[in-house]
Parts: C-alpha cells; sequence; structure tokens
C-alpha cells in the first residue's frame, strides 16, 4: 500500500531534506530519495511514522530488507543503525576532507559496509559539494531524535 502524500512530506520535512544514513541533500542527489522502512515489513515493521526514515536511493537500495550487518572491527554481526532511536554523531564521523564517513561504533562501522555509504559516485558527490561550501551539514539537522 503506497503511504500518502501527507506522509511522505511529513517525513522528508522531519529530515529537512538529508538522507538519514549517509547525509546526503536530495537537491543534490544522483537519484529520488524514497520514504523508507526502518525496520521492512519483512521483518514485522509497519508505516508507523516512528517506523519510517528518508533516504536516498543508494543507501535505501543496499539497505533494501537488511536490520543487521557485519562489523570489520568487532567481526560480529550488529543492528544497523536506526535514525529514529539513535543520534547519527554517536556512530559517524566524517574524515578530515568531508568526504568519507568513518564509523565510531560497531553499528556505525556496519552501517556503513552494508549501505555502501563511501561509495564512489557519492564521495565524489560530497568532494564537489565541499567545493560549493555546501557540504558537510553544517549541523547535521537530521540527528535529532525527533518523532
Amino acid at each position: 500500500m503506497a503511504l500518502p502524500d501527507v506522509v511522505r512530506k511529513f517525513v522528508r520535512d522531519r529530515a529537512h531534506g538529508y538522507c538519514e544514513y549517509c547525509q546526503s541533500r536530495d537537491d543534490c542527489g544522483t537519484g529520488p530519495f524514497a520514504v523508507e522502512h526502518i525496520l521492512p515489513y519483512a521483518h514485522g515493521g509497519s508505516d508507523d511514522p516512528g517506523n519510517l526514515g528518508y533516504a536516498c536511493s543508494g543507501c535505501n537500495g543496499h539497505k533494501f530488507t537488511k536490520v543487521v550487518a557485519w562489523d570489520p572491527v568487532s567481526e560480529k554481526h550488529v543492528s544497523l543503525y536506526n535514525p529514529r532511536l539513535e543520534i547519527w554523531n554517536d556512530h559517524f564521523k566524517w574524515d578530515e576532507t568531508a568526504t568519507m564517513l568513518i564509523g565510531q561504533t560497531p553499528t556505525g562501522r556496519a552501517t556503513i559496509v552494508a549501505l555502501q555509504m563511501n561509495r564512489v559516485a557519492l564521495v565524489n558527490l560530497r568532494g564537489g559539494m565541499v567545493l560549493l561550501g555546501i557540504h558537510p551539514p553544517e549541523s547535521n539537522p537530521t540527528i535529532t531524535n525527533d518523532k
């Protein structure tokens, strides 16, 4: 069942137009953004706004129905980052060029790997946005826990 436009607008506005995973801007994206189910239907997720996130096509496509992923440092399966329950800055930070994400926790590292958040096209896009002075987001507006 398709989500009503009012719900889609709410989720997009709550994210301030940024992918809640990789922090890409929807006005500079390489494809359409999606309202995604943080806990997918396949795992019992619902259409409740508290289970919906805003994601770029790359993060959404790589996430698909994943809820856990392998952390290469701890060598354990861990839960993926949940933008409704967790704070972005607790799990992720930018490298010195602001083009690569660095995972600060098992969840951050596993999410970066699973969603391929440092994919070449995205790193290149970030580099261009850095040159334009529009990246990284000054305050990472999607890191709040507003539901």
